[in-house]
């Protein structure tokens, strides 16, 4: 199975534009996470979430509804190239969701506290 979760981590970071260095810091990054890599591998036999590991009451899901305000206000002002890339939208949520694990205040605080769809400007005003 981790053979088959590491290819599909490979096509993902191809799918979203990735490098090679981008992989291979995702990657060692979701192996030494249990929890998530666990999550990593429903995700990839299911093709839905598991969303049973939770940092600070948030799970992937959370991180994913989150992410994609963001993607849509980016998009509102044609900075995203989000808008046909679910492969790409999904990988930023496990690779936040990684980094949320080592950095948990940082990234609540931003959740909480940030919506993508309240930017200056956004109401004309």
């Amino acid at each position: 199975m981790q053979n088959q979760a590491y290819q599909w981590a490979c096509a993902l970071c191809r799918y979203a534009g990735e490098d090679e260095a981008f992989l291979k810091d995702f990657w060692d990054r979701l192996r030494r996470s249990e929890n998530i890599y666990g999550e990593f591998l429903y995700y990839l036999q299911h093709q839905t979430f598991l969303d049973r590991y939770k940092i600070e009451g948030y799970g992937v899901v959370d991180i994913m509804i989150w992410q994609m305000d963001h993607f849509k206000a980016q998009m509102d002002r044609g900075k995203s190239d989000m808008k046909n890339n679910a492969d790409k939208m999904l990988l930023m949520a496990f690779d936040t969701f990684l980094k949320m694990e080592q950095e948990p205040e940082k990234y609540v605080k931003r959740i909480q506290n940030e919506t993508g769809t309240d930017y200056e400007g956004k109401y004309g005003g």
